[in-house]
This record gives structure tokens, sequence and C-alpha cells, in this order.
């Protein structure tokens, strides 16, 4: 036989033994358990179930409005719900803050937030609960808080869409006046250079290159009348004419023979002389010239020295033009862009504002996100907690297990020789084992006073066991005995009952 055989062995004759105490502890614990959870506090829990509906118009209007998804609403539906300027509203309407002070004020409404629970389901459904003492202060709290949460929650997307709505038409007014001032800036800058941003670069450059080259043509034509001019004034020289028709013929020769020939040589000698005599001769001795053709040759060399200054002067002035166009173009590049942008944000302003009216209808109209209460709070005709039936079943096994460790501690704490085991551990020599001898009238004695105390602590039991039946029945006698209770305690002298 094992160590642990012959420890069970000893604990069920320890448990044989001590049967009597073992009974009375065991349904003394039990009975302290029931009384537990009887004398633990109600709490009643009230709970409402709201829906999140979107409306049909929502869709057939997407795009055009603003408003906000219902995933924003749900991810914030908690703490919306708990904060703390709601709970405040909450008391004020149900009067619960009536003759409290502030302090005692912010301790209920922590209490609130502690008590109550929201929890989301499939998106678009959630449920409030709140746990307290009071069934019908719970039922009230629930339906009181859903209904400031949807009144606040509509309220509070009207009051943006209207304030929306006032930004947008204030921003509209600025930047209409700015488009305005814009628009104003480039048509007082078309009309100081509208010229000169009309003007085609490419034209002018050409009109420049034309002139340029006619310049060219000119001054060619003036530099050809004044060579013409000194060949008039030598021409009327008849030396010099004779000396023009010697070079030339000199030039023939050498054409087809060289300078030893004798009639080049002949020519040479002739031109030299010539020279000579011309320049021997006095400036009187040469013919004069015609006036007329004279004059002819000067006023068109006047002329032309005055087509070419004013030709001069029409390529300087298209040049400056010419470099000047880049800066005037960019100029008013710059200016039209600005229109154009205060254009953009004023369409863009225009377009929200028409999105903003239609939104702010929506909400008036309650068209948009639709809080529907699917099952309101009623007045809960049982507690929530404490769990009657669960701290019964706990507190019946409990109560057998703490029964037997007391006994178990009893016997650790009895120093007496209890069996052959015990004497030997003394190191005492063991002579003899006396057999226990007890007398027929004293066991008999024995087992009737242990039958009888075993019929009691049975009926005792049955009666405990009607407490759990109650509860697993949902009869409600034991409430009913406890809210009487407070009205059967007798009252202080002056002191009002409490119902």
């Amino acid at each position: 036989m094992d160590s642990s055989q012959i420890d069970l062995k000893r604990c069920i004759n320890l448990v044989k033994r001590k049967k009597e105490l073992f009974l009375v502890l065991t349904l003394f614990l039990m009975t302290a358990a029931f009384a537990v959870s009887y004398l633990l506090p109600r709490k009643y829990e009230s709970t409402s179930t709201v829906f999140i509906e979107k409306n049909v118009i929502s869709e057939l209007v997407k795009g055009l409005t603003v408003t906000p998804s219902m995933e924003d609403t749900i991810n914030v539906l908690s703490y919306a719900i708990t904060s703390r300027s709601l709970l405040a509203k909450v008391v004020d309407r149900m009067d619960l803050s009536v003759g409290k002070s502030d302090k005692e004020t912010e301790g209920l409404i922590k209490k609130l937030q502690a008590n109550t629970r929201v929890k989301v389901k499939d998106r678009n459904l959630f449920i409030i609960s709140f746990t307290d003492s009071n069934p019908r202060l719970a039922r009230d709290y629930v339906n009181t808080l859903v209904r400031l949460y949807i009144e606040e929650n509509i309220s509070s997307k009207r009051g943006e869409s209207y304030d929306a709505t006032k930004f947008l038409s204030e921003q509209i007014a600025t930047f209409n006046e700015k488009l305005e001032k814009a628009e104003g800036e480039v048509n007082t800058y078309k009309r100081e250079k509208g010229g000169m941003i009309a003007i085609d670069e490419g034209k002018l450059f050409e009109e420049i290159n034309q002139a340029q080259q006619k310049l060219y043509d000119l001054q060619l034509r003036r530099r050809q009348l004044e060579g013409m001019r000194q060949v008039t004034r030598q021409s009327a020289d008849p030396l010099h004419m004779q000396l023009i028709q010697l070079q030339k013929r000199l030039e023939e020769l050498r054409i087809h023979y060289t300078d030893s020939y004798p009639e080049v040589i002949t020519v040479k000698g002739d031109i030299d002389t010539l020279k000579e005599q011309m320049r021997g001769r006095k400036p009187n001795e040469m013919r004069p010239l015609d006036p007329q053709e004279l004059a002819k040759i000067e006023s068109e060399i006047s002329a032309l020295k005055i087509t070419e200054q004013g030709l001069q002067r029409y390529i300087a002035t298209n040049r400056q033009v010419l470099q000047t166009i880049p800066t005037a173009k960019a100029g008013l590049e710059k200016l039209e862009l600005e229109q154009k942008s205060q254009k953009t944000l004023y369409d863009q302003l225009v377009a929200r504002h028409g999105q903003s009216e239609v939104s702010k209808q929506m909400e008036v109209q309650d068209k948009s996100t639709t809080f529907r209460v699917v099952d309101p709070a009623v007045l809960p005709n049982k507690p929530s907690s404490p769990n009657r039936l669960k701290i019964m079943l706990m507190g019946f096994v409990g109560s057998l297990s703490a029964s037997f460790a007391l006994l178990l501690l009893l016997d650790r704490l009895d120093g007496s020789m209890k069996d052959v085991a015990g004497a030997k551990k003394v190191g005492l020599p063991l002579l003899a084992v006396i057999p226990l001898m007890e007398e027929p009238a004293v066991v008999t004695r024995r087992r009737r006073g242990f039958l009888r105390v075993a019929t009691l602590a049975t009926a005792y039991f049955l009666l405990l066991l009607c407490f759990p039946a109650m509860e697993f029945l949902e009869l409600p006698y034991m409430d009913r005995v406890l809210d009487r209770l407070p009205a059967m305690m007798p009252r202080e002298a002056g002191k009002p009952a409490v119902h």
C-alpha cells in the first residue's frame, strides 16, 4: 500500500471521527455563502439598442454634399457618449445634482462614466448599458442619455453645417474682392502697355533686318555718288582724260606682250611724261566743272544721308522695343496668373458653398444619418448582479473544501497519539497495541446522536436548497422580503421611514 492510499485512508477516517463537526462546519459555511449572495447589493442593468441608419438620399447626392462618414461617427461614439459634458447634461436633466455640492456632483459623474458601457455591433449598431442599484434610475438614465446624445449629435451637425456655410460665404466675398482687384490690374496693364504687348516679335525682328539691309543699300549708293562726284571733277581735265586712255592702252598691251615690248615701253614713257605735266601745272589751268551735274550729285547725297539717319533712328527704336517686349509680356503673364489663381479659388469656394447649402438642408431635414432607437431601455425586473445561483454553487463546493481543511488543521494541532505509526515516530519502544474497546450502550447512544444530527443537517440542507431553486426558477420571493426589511426595522425618534 503506497503513501497516497494511506493518506486518503487517514483523511476518510478523520472525516468519520469528526463527522458531526464536519457537517456543522459545512452547513455553517454554506449558510454564510447563501447569506452573502443575498446581502450583496443588487445591481440592475438597463440597456438600449440604437441603429445608425444611412438615408437613401445620401447615396443619391453623393459627391454633391459633405457629410461625416459613419465610420467617423462610430469611432468617436464611446467617447462622445461617456463624455463629461454630455453626462453633466444628463445629470441636470434628471435633477440628480439637486442638493449636492460640486464635489459630490463630480463624483456622481465619474460613477456614471464607470458604470456606462458602449458596445458596437455590425458597424452600424451600438448598445448602451448602465448598471445601478435603482432599476428606475438605470432605465431613465439610459433613455435620457440616448435621447440627449441623438439631439446633441443632430444639433452639432446642424451647427457645423451653418458655420461652414457662413464661413464659405465670407470667404467668397473676400475672394470676389481679390478677383475684381486682380482683373482691374490686368485691364490697367493692358491699357498702358497693350500696344507693346500686341507686337509680334518675329515680325518686328524681320522689319529691323529689312531696315538694316535698306540702310546698307543706301550707304552703298551714297558712297557710289561720292565716288562719282570725285570722278566728275576729274573728268573735266583733258590731261586726266588722256592719262586714263594711256593707262587703258597699257593694260591692253600687257595682256598680249611683256614690259620689254617696244610699244609698251613707249606708252609707259608717255604716261610718265603726262604725269609730270599734270604735277607741274598750275590750279587755274584746270577746266571748270559742270555746276548742274555736280549740284544734282550733291543733292542726292544729302537726301541719302537724311534717309540713312531716319533708318538708323527706326532701327534703334525698334531694337529698344524688341528688348522691352519680353518684360512687358512677363508682367502681363504674372498678373494673369494671379487672376487665374484667384478665379480658381473663387470657383472652388462657390462650388463648395453649393455643397454646403445642400448639406445644410439635409441636416435640417434629417436626410443624412439617422439614429433610430431599436430597443429603448425598459425597467429591469431582476438584478444583473450578484449572480446568486453561481455564488451558492461556489459556496456549496467551497464549504466542503473549507470544512475538510479545518478538520485537517485541528487534527494537526492535536498532539495526542492517534495510531501506531504516530507512536513509532516518538522513538520509544512499543510494547503492545491495545484495541479500542467501547461499551455497546455508548456506541448506541453515539449512533443515535449522529442520526439526530444527520437528520437535522439533512433537513437544513434541504431548506438551503430551496434558495438556489428559487433563483433557478427566478422566483422573486426573497427580493420582496429584502425590500421590506428597511420598513420593518425600528425607526429612531424624529427620523422618517425610508421608502
